[in-house]
């Protein structure tokens, strides 16, 4: 299973860990892969100023089976630009769509929620506005959901910045094997946390009633 990771101006480096999940599942599974990626490969430049290279632009980024979108202040430019928004519907196109944070919101911009049901990050510091509020008020036609994550099959949303290692386990539980993801927790000790998060949060999948 490869994993690609798209990059773009002001994603909050947190969400990082997601590739960091990859990386250290690499232990327990290694077959997996993964790379990033961006509209080229000139510098991204992560919220507060973290610089990160990316391994391909969209023109020659070579097939994956996962397309991680993270989040971050850079949401709001980076969901406006139409070569993002073209390369996730095109490359989203059987591919499993994972949001992490604000990530959701491309792929609301994208037309990829409409119809579905959604997450995205809730907690903020004012004057922020909650971007679970913004999902809502600004795409009815997407079901949005307070939640760890939302997976609907081929497209899951998860919560806020943190969560994203909660997301990566999971498709890892539920893609490749509960024992695998387990003992990704258990290496990476975020055993008690994923659990603690499941208990306090629900994870909504298909067939539980989802849009």
């Amino acid at each position: 299973m490869k994993f690609a990771f798209l990059l773009y101006d002001g994603v909050e480096p947190i969400d990082l860990a997601a590739i960091g999940v990859v990386s250290m599942a690499k232990r327990v599974v290694p077959e997996l892969e993964y790379l990033t990626v961006a509209a080229d490969t000139a510098l991204q430049r992560m919220s507060n100023g973290l610089r990160v290279v990316p391994d391909f632009g969209f023109a020659d980024c070579p097939p994956f089976d996962v397309l991680i979108v993270p989040g971050g202040p850079g949401w709001v430019q980076a969901s406006e630009d139409p070569a993002i928004r073209e390369f996730l519907r095109r490359r989203g196109d059987g591919t499993l769509l994972v949001s992490i944070c604000t990530g959701a919101m491309l792929l609301a911009k994208a037309g990829l929620l409409d119809g579905r049901s959604a997450t995205t990050k809730r907690e903020v510091r004012p004057p922020e506005v909650s971007p679970l509020s913004l999902l809502a008020r600004d795409h009815p036609r997407i079901d949005t959901r307070h939640a760890l994550m939302v997976d609907n099959g081929t497209v899951l949303t998860g919560g806020g910045v943190s969560l994203c290692i909660d997301a990566m386990l999971h498709v890892i539980a539920t893609r490749i094997g509960a024992a695998q993801a387990a003992e990704v927790a258990r290496i990476i000790e975020y055993g008690a946390a994923w659990e603690a998060n499941k208990a306090r949060l629900p994870t909504l999948q298909a067939g539980e009633g989802l849009s």
